[in-house]
């Protein structure tokens, strides 16, 4: 089966999908209304080696005139699995409608 998962951050780097993917996935551009971007400071060794970076960017819930840039990736039943296994507790998956009018996953602040 087919996901989309909408990538506002590391996800839509080559490296990064080639280590969790084998290799890069097709991307079409979009947008996510009603969020807005946050930072977080990652500390995962897993997630450092696979980045390179320990500052990833994260969504919280935003206004109507928020909106988040990015690329919805599409991603098979074990890509996606990876993708949940990259993310890090600070991160939750849930289903989201695009600008484009389709649905995608994305991983948004967890809730504590």
């Amino acid at each position: 089966m087919t996901h989309r998962l909408f990538s506002y951050g590391t996800l839509r780097h080559p490296h990064v999908q080639t280590e969790l993917f084998g290799g890069p996935v097709p991307t079409t551009e979009d947008s996510l209304p009603g969020w807005r971007l946050d930072w977080v400071t990652i500390t995962d060794p897993d997630v450092l080696a696979t980045s390179g970076e320990d500052r990833h960017p994260i969504l919280h819930p935003g206004s109507a005139d928020d909106h988040v840039a990015g690329v919805a990736l599409e991603v098979t039943d074990a890509q996606l699995a990876a993708a949940d296994a990259y993310e890090v507790d600070d991160y939750a998956r849930t289903l989201v409608t695009l600008n484009s009018g389709h649905e995608a996953w994305v991983y948004v602040a967890a809730e504590r």
